[in-house]
């Protein structure tokens, strides 16, 4: 990963953090999270370390602060130190750019759930194990969009991957190199969530499979986000749309012994073809053109007004 002071035109401040944003970014990012995840990886809930237990509500609350305590905080921590006011007002504004082609919307809300179930598919003995789905279970899946934007992950994360790390790393190291990076990184950040004892358990196989997806889906958001005009309001519901249908819908849609076994092997499938095709489709540009228009654009603005 390269750092640049240069890596955005808005950056112009000088210092240790500002030459070296990204580094900062992440390790502000990681350190937040980390230490807030920390006594739950700790207690009697995650690896039995220390004599305590987390009570379920007060551990669902933590792990959504470390969101915030990492990516969120970070992001604007590192946007204020490189581009002062303006840029924190940039990145707020991204929070409810909603004005992106309605296609989009269709994408992140029901073509991400299709290819989590075309992914389940192909494995097999899934098919065969297909479950009809419930009335309880539709009418409490806005609810769970819903309460996964918020508490899940999208809104404590993207302001920080989407929002300050990808621009820059795209720059940077282009598009396809920049979300492998981003998608490494973003992956990694989740360790200690694996010994938390309310995730995927922490084996060799599941990691390497979390990291080989995450890294998968990075590709397929940064072709979104940069179509969608830099929207976090389109990659927050991408991220709340893919987490909560693996979880509430695929899962005891298809309860396979391969899924039980390999839970997150349907979206890596799915993500990762998709992931491939885009890559040869777009040959490695994942609609960097439409966002550097908007960048283009958005700068003009701002110094015609200065």
């Amino acid at each position: 990963m390269t750092s640049d002071a240069n890596a955005r035109p808005h950056t112009s401040r000088t210092g240790l953090l500002a030459r070296h944003p990204l580094v900062f970014f992440f390790v502000i990012a990681y350190a937040g999270a980390w230490l807030v995840e920390m006594p739950v990886v700790l207690s009697q809930t995650g690896t039995g370390l220390l004599p305590y237990t987390i009570p379920r509500p007060v551990l669902v609350v933590a792990i959504a602060a470390a969101t915030f305590a990492g990516p969120t905080l970070s992001a604007f921590i590192m946007t204020s130190v490189t581009e002062g006011r303006a840029g924190i007002h940039r990145l707020l504004r991204r929070y409810v750019l909603w004005r992106a082609n309605f296609r989009w919307y269709l994408f992140v809300l029901l073509v991400i759930p299709a290819i989590e179930v075309l992914g389940a598919i192909v494995l097999p003995g899934v098919l065969a194990s297909y479950q009809s789905l419930t009335i309880s279970l539709v009418l409490s899946y806005p609810v769970a969009v819903v309460s996964t934007f918020i508490l899940g992950g999208p809104l404590g994360e993207e302001p920080g991957w989407r929002g300050f790390a990808l621009p820059r790393l795209q720059s940077l190291d282009g598009p396809l190199v920049g979300s492998v990076i981003l998608g490494v990184l973003w992956a990694l950040w989740h360790l200690p969530l694996f010994w938390s004892g309310v995730w995927t358990p922490p084996t060799i196989p599941n990691i390497v499979m979390f990291v080989l997806m995450i890294t998968a889906l990075t590709i397929i958001m940064t072709w979104v986000f940069n179509n969608a005009k830099g929207s976090l309001l389109i990659t927050m519901l991408m991220h709340a749309s893919f987490n909560t249908f693996a979880n509430r819908i695929v899962s005891p849609l298809f309860p396979a012994p391969i899924l039980n076994e390999y839970g997150l092997l349907p979206v890596l499938v799915g993500f990762g073809a998709v992931a491939l095709l885009l890559v040869a489709l777009t040959r490695g540009r994942l609609g960097y053109q439409y966002y550097r228009q908007e960048e283009t654009s958005d700068s003009a603005a701002a110094a015609s007004t200065g």
